[in-house]
Formats: structure tokens, sequence, C-alpha cells
């Protein structure tokens, strides 16, 4: 039998056996939790009795060879994108209606519990917020079929999940009570994990289908981040204290196109890209001061 490895964020799952159409849902579905995120998306049913997989996608009108495309991450099958919207639009309500409205509700508790009067577990909602909008700004090109500019997408917002849980572990303040704070940032870590294996999913079996279909593009990789110049700091401070891209080229007698420069260096530097995720790395670095 074909072994089969599957990769999200930096685990490996390694399945020995590729599902089939005959084999018995419910033993797919008591293989791996993965495997029931991806069958619940689907909008597969329970009480499923001793069903296989072929006879469940069809009392569902579910198309089983994309399922199973899917379910066993394979990206060199014709898949029915009908079939494949379906998971993604159940995925999409899951991520904006359920698991980030319930982070953002731990992240609030843990927050209220700040004594010591710092700035960075505010700053800490505001990039989760302004991640969150950048998740809803992605859902709506995916559901407008605009994924030539955005499909790609998906693996920035993986990133800025890392960014966020990277930002909590190095910079929340250590003389804070994080007990409440270690809820929250188990449930980023496991969205982290989620997304990694959505993105996957979209980047390596509904691209190259929507690019068959549509000839979508993907985008260039980025490359590796260094240390940040002395010029990029002084541009950096600038946007923490909130000055336009015009203001900053004025302030530093340099030109608009060197500011703009500048900050898409630092955002690739430093792995940050939002502002609130800046101004909690200039004010632990001592760039600034609030």
């Amino acid at each position: 039998m074909q072994t089969f490895l599957y990769f999200c964020g930096l685990n490996c799952v390694i399945r020995r056996n590729m599902y089939k159409e005959t084999d018995k849902m419910s033993v797919l579905m008591n293989s791996a939790d993965e495997a029931l995120q991806i069958i619940s998306r689907f909008g597969l049913p329970l009480g499923i009795g001793e069903k296989t997989v072929g006879e469940v996608c069809r009392d569902s009108n579910i198309d089983t060879a994309t399922f199973l495309s899917v379910i066993n991450h394979e990206t060199n099958k014709d898949v029915d994108i009908p079939t494949l919207m379906v998971y993604l639009n159940n995925a999409h309500t899951y991520f904006l209606d359920y698991l980030l409205p319930r982070i953002r509700q731990e992240l609030i508790t843990a927050v209220s519990a700040v004594k010591t009067g710092s700035n960075i577990p505010l700053l800490i909602i505001r990039l989760y917020d302004e991640y969150v909008e950048e998740v809803r700004n992605h859902i709506a090109h995916e559901n407008a079929n605009e994924f030539s500019e955005h499909a790609s997408d998906d693996q920035h917002l993986a990133a800025k999940m890392r960014e966020l849980k990277n930002l909590i572990i190095k910079y929340y303040p250590s003389d804070e009570q994080n007990g409440l704070l270690y809820y929250a940032l188990q449930d980023i870590c496991a969205i982290e994990k989620e997304l990694a294996l959505h993105c996957a999913i979209e980047d390596d079996i509904l691209l190259p289908a929507m690019i068959k279909e549509h000839g979508a593009k993907t985008k260039e990789p980025v490359p590796e981040s260094s240390e940040l110049s002395e010029r990029e700091k002084d541009v950096l401070t600038q946007v923490v204290n909130g000055l336009s891209n015009k203001e900053i080229a004025d302030k530093l007698n340099i030109s608009l196109h060197t500011v703009i420069s500048h900050r898409k260096n630092i955002a690739r530097k430093l792995n940050i890209h939002s502002t609130a995720g800046l101004t909690i790395y200039a004010i632990v670095n001592k760039l600034v001061e609030i």
C-alpha cells in the first residue's frame, strides 16, 4: 500500500494506507482529528452506521472523487470545484463564527486581569483584531472567486497567527499573571495547525484546479529575514508614532518611494506586518516609549 505524508505546520502525520471509496466511513472518522475536521466541513452526516465512504458521499450529493482527493491530499486528480467550495464555505464559517471569536474572548479575559498598566496586552488584542479583519477580507475575495490574487495569501494568514503566538511568548509582560493567557495560547496553537491544514488543501488542491479552469497565478516567495538597518529603525519609529508615509518622507528627508520600500523590508525582515505588531516590537526593543 502507498505511504502518504501529510504536512501540517511542523507536524508530519504518516498514513500507511490511502482511503478508498469502499472503506467504512466510521473507520475514516476515527482515524485522526484532521480527518474528522475535513469530513465535517463537507457537511457529511453522523449516524452513518456501516456505510462506505462512497455511499455516504452519494447520499449527501458530495462528489466522492473530490472528497477522497482532499482527505488523501492527492494533488494529481481532477476535482469538482463546486464540491470543494462546499468544503471551503463550511471551513470559513467555522473559523469566522466559532473559533476566532472564542480566541478573542479568551484574550479579552486574560487582558482584563492586567495590573501593571503595560500597553502590550492591549496591542496584542489590536493585532488579533487586525488579523481577523484580514481573514474576513481574504474570505470575501475567495467567495468572489478571486483566487488569482488571494489564494496564496492563505500561507500569509497562517504566518500571521504564528506571528501573534510568538509575540505573546516573547514579549508579554513577564510580571503579569499569565495563567488565563495560556488557555488562549493553546487555542492559538490549535488554530495555527488547523489553518496550516486548511491552507495546504487550498494551495495544493483548490488552487491547481482554479489555475486549470481560470488560469490563476500564484505569488513569488519573499526573501529570508535579517536585521533592521538604522534607517529602517528610523522609519519604524515614525510608523509607530502614527505618521503617514508622506509625513515620514518629509521628516526624514527621503522620497515617498524610499519610505514604502523601507516599510516592505521591515515587514519582511521582522515577519511582522501589522502596526500593532510593529509597535510591540518597537516597545520591547526600546525603539520607542509609550
